[in-house]
């Protein structure tokens, strides 16, 4: 199946940036809108504790199941925000490179920002994503 979203890049802009600028999706894609993707475990503990890494793989982990039950896999997302709790730029740097390398050559546009805190005791990061797919009666 060819892919649905389409990501866009621009020689006007820098590419220092590890994701493309843009991506559409063709009239007619259904829209999956994901709740951000948490470091809990099956009983809702929070895992990784401390470990800035560890917790955005197990993100990555939740949005790959909640991608699954919506029909949709990584390759479909469009766009994420990625949500650490951290002033400190390396803490952001070492989330984004979990994340980054999860998606590989399907770098899609992407925002990270430095929260003060998310909503789980001990939660460090969090990944919303926005995916869009062709339904095979489509």
């Amino acid at each position: 199946m060819d892919p649905v979203v389409t990501l866009i890049r621009s020689h006007a802009l820098s590419d220092v940036a590890q994701y493309a600028y843009a991506a559409t999706a063709p009239a007619g894609a259904r829209m999956i809108f994901l709740a951000g993707s948490c470091p809990l475990d099956e009983d809702g503990a929070t895992v990784g504790q401390g470990d800035y890494a560890a917790q955005a793989g197990r993100c990555v982990h939740t949005m790959l199941q909640a991608l699954e039950a919506a029909g949709a896999s990584l390759s479909d997302v469009i766009s994420t925000r990625v949500l650490v709790a951290s002033s400190r730029q390396a803490d952001l740097v070492t989330a984004w490179n979990v994340v980054r390398a999860a998606f590989g050559d399907h770098d899609v546009p992407s925002t990270l920002l430095g929260v003060t805190v998310l909503g789980y005791d001990d939660q460090l990061v969090e990944i919303e994503a926005v995916a869009a797919v062709l339904d095979q009666n489509t």
